[in-house]
């Protein structure tokens, strides 16, 4: 097998960078002292929830971009109970939005891209968002500088969206890389999980931050940090080359 025939794509937010901190940092100028008996693990995962539901296809009730990015503040610190005016929602938001620009990688995120790489392997990225605020992101964490552009792939340059297996069998078809001899990483259920699997990709669930499952969709293997992800990884790929020396 040619190794250009592998393809692995990595998610963006929460894969490739913490993307806690920005939201750390917005409940910490916006509300310094209700802030201070959460837990920022669980406060993530129910912002994280409204940020995708609350915009989802699937979803009759679904909101304008521009308004789901302040009512899921409203939505996830109504749960926690906490309650916050509209403007203090806005507020959070453009912090938020701030504070994505100042990031960095993952410990071994690079490296692993990078050997992965030399290896002749097609490397890419696939996220969910907005065009130019993704490719701030990924300039602010210099992946620019380190993948090809055509080995990119942003939901809203595209015109698809995970987790619908179109945009995934989009990916393969412009890379030349089939189904079968695809791994994602991400740390996303609903997108990443479901929509890779749907896809019949293979799939590594980055779950750093110990969430439940919610579905009976089967990721390939779990992981909690990057040395995991490079060992399961390489231990696939090489499962792969060994199923096709046989064949």
């Amino acid at each position: 097998m040619n190794p250009q025939q592998i393809g692995i794509f990595f998610d963006v937010d929460d894969t490739l960078y913490d993307h806690l901190q920005p939201l750390f940092e917005a409940l910490q100028q916006v509300i310094p002292q209700q802030q201070e008996s959460l837990s920022y693990s669980d406060v993530y995962q129910r912002f994280r929830y409204y940020s995708e539901v609350l915009v989802s296809p699937q979803n009759p009730q679904a909101l304008p971009l521009e308004e789901m990015r302040y009512q899921r503040f409203i939505l996830t610190l109504k749960e926690f109970e906490i309650e916050i005016t509209e403007e203090q929602a806005k507020q959070m938001q453009a912090v938020y939005i701030g504070s994505q620009y100042n990031i960095r990688p993952y410990d071994g995120v690079v490296e692993l891209i990078h050997e992965l790489m030399d290896q002749g392997y097609t490397v890419g990225l696939l996220t969910n968002g907005p065009a130019e605020h993704q490719w701030k992101k990924i300039c602010a964490l210099h992946m620019d500088q380190v993948f090809a552009r055509d080995r990119i792939f942003i939901s809203g340059e595209v015109g698809l969206e995970k987790p619908d297996p179109a945009i995934f069998n989009y990916v393969n078809r412009l890379t030349d890389t089939t189904p079968e001899h695809s791994f994602f990483i991400g740390d996303s259920w609903r997108n990443d999980v479901v929509g890779a699997v749907s896809a019949h990709w293979h799939m590594i669930w980055f779950n750093a931050r110990h969430a439940a499952r919610e579905s009976n969709h089967q990721p390939d293997t779990e992981a909690v940090n990057y040395t995991e992800i490079r060992t399961q990884l390489l231990a696939m790929i090489a499962k792969q080359f060994d199923s096709s020396s046989i064949d």
